[in-house]
């Protein structure tokens, strides 16, 4: 049922894209308000709505009625989740790694730089700034 509810849903869809690229634009005769003066209002009078605009409308009302039994029925009979499990983008993520608490091994003897003993440790005087 809900497969054939779908068919309908994308073909009303279609219908109304195209029906509303088929129409002119409410600006479509603003040209002639400005210029010609065949207009009686710059967007052109609106007395009984054609086909196209009444079939829009069916359409659009169509489509909205079944947007919104498809969302109830969706809503009462869709693939129900458990609260506790469902993670949603989190449920890919693993587990953390342990963190290493035990300390590196030393070094060997033979790994162990020599020092290098300090040749001064005299540190040269300050010299007093000259001015000019």
């Amino acid at each position: 049922m809900f497969v054939i509810f779908s068919v309908f849903y994308i073909l009303i869809a279609a219908a109304m894209i195209v029906l509303i690229l088929l129409q002119n634009g409410a600006g479509a005769d603003a040209g002639s308000g400005f210029g010609s003066g065949a207009s009686a209002t710059v967007f052109g009078a609106r007395g009984s709505a054609t086909f196209l605009t009444r079939a829009t409308g069916i359409l659009a009302s169509l489509f909205f009625l079944l947007s919104l039994g498809m969302g109830i029925y969706l809503h009462a009979n869709g693939q129900s989740h458990a609260k506790a499990t469902d993670l949603g983008v989190m449920s890919g993520l693993t587990a953390k790694p342990a963190i290493q608490t035990t300390k590196p091994a030393a070094p060997a003897a033979s790994e162990v730089p020599t020092a290098v003993p300090a040749a001064t440790n005299t540190v040269p005087p300050a010299q007093p700034v000259k001015k000019n």
